[in-house]
C-alpha cells in the first residue's frame, strides 16, 4: 500500500510537469520576460495562492522550465549519441551535435531561454541548473578523452602555441571537478572549446534566423559542413 509521503511526492511530480508544460506554452506564445504565475495558475485551474506551493515566485518558474529544457535536451543528445559505434569518434561528433540541431528547431524558444539573450533580473541558481546544464558537455568532454586515448586527438598547438593568457584559463577550468580524471591537457581543451563554440554559433545563427534563405538555402548541407570543420579541429583521421 503506497505511503501518505509517496503519494504526496507524486502529486507535486504531476502538478509541477503540468506547470512545466502550460509554462513551455506561454514560453513560446510569450517569451520569457513575459511569463505570468496568475497565467499558469488560471489555465492550470487553480488560484495563484495555490501555485505558491509548487513555484515561490517567477524565477522558481523560469528555473523549472530551464532545468526541464536542459534535461529534454540532454536526454535526446544522449540516445543519438549512443546509437552510434562507440569507437567511431567522427560519428560521435555528427550525432551530438546532430541531435543538438533536430532538438533547437523543435523546441526554439526554450534554446533561447537556454542559450540566448538573458532574462531580465533573473539569475539561474547553480545548485538547481549546472548539473543538467552540463551533460551535453560532458559528452564532448568524454568524447574528447577518448581521442586523446586514442591517439585521434588533433596536435593541440594546431601550427602555433595557444597564447599564454589563453591557456592559464584553460588550466584553471581543469582543476574543476567536472574535469577529474580527463586525460586532455589545456591545450586540448582549448581546441576542443573552439570546435564547439562554432557548432554552437552556427547553430544559433539558423534558429535565431541570421541565416536567410537567401543566403543559406540548404541549412542542413550548412551545418553539416561547419560541424566537420569543427570536429577536424579536435579529431584527427584514422
Amino acid at each position: 500500500m503506497p505511503t501518505t509521503g509517496g503519494v504526496r511526492a507524486r502529486h507535486r511530480a504531476a502538478v509541477e510537469a503540468d506547470i512545466v508544460e502550460i509554462g513551455r506554452r506561454h514560453l513560446a506564445r510569450d517569451g520569457a520576460a513575459a511569463l505570468s504565475l496568475r497565467a499558469i495558475a488560471r489555465e492550470l485551474g487553480v488560484v495563484s495562492s495555490a501555485l505558491y506551493r509548487y513555484v515561490a515566485n517567477r524565477g522558481d518558474l523560469l528555473t523549472l522550465l530551464i532545468v526541464a529544457s536542459y534535461t529534454s535536451l540532454a536526454e535526446e543528445v544522449e540516445r543519438a549519441h549512443e546509437g552510434v559505434d562507440e569507437d567511431d569518434l567522427t560519428a560521435r561528433w555528427h550525432a551530438i551535435a546532430g541531435a543538438m540541431r533536430r532538438w533547437a528547431l523543435a523546441r526554439p524558444h526554450e534554446y533561447a531561454l537556454l542559450y540566448g539573450s538573458p532574462v531580465p533580473d533573473y539569475a539561474a541558481p547553480a545548485e538547481r541548473t549546472t548539473e543538467p546544464g552540463t551533460r551535453v558537455l560532458a559528452l564532448v568532454l568524454r568524447l574528447l578523452d577518448d581521442a586523446a586515448r586514442s591517439g585521434r586527438l588533433v596536435p593541440s598547438r594546431v601550427g602555433q602555441p595557444s597564447p599564454d593568457g589563453a591557456r592559464a584559463s584553460a588550466q584553471r577550468m581543469l582543476a574543476d571537478p567536472f574535469f577529474e580524471g580527463s586525460s586532455i591537457d589545456a591545450d586540448a581543451l582549448l581546441a576542443g572549446m573552439a570546435a564547439w563554440s562554432m557548432v554552437m554559433g552556427t547553430l544559433s545563427a539558423e534558429v535565431f534566423g541570421q541565416l536567410g534563405p537567401q543566403t543559406v538555402a540548404d541549412p542542413q548541407a550548412w551545418f553539416d559542413h561547419m560541424v566537420g570543420v569543427a570536429g577536424r579541429l579536435v579529431l584527427a583521421d584514422d
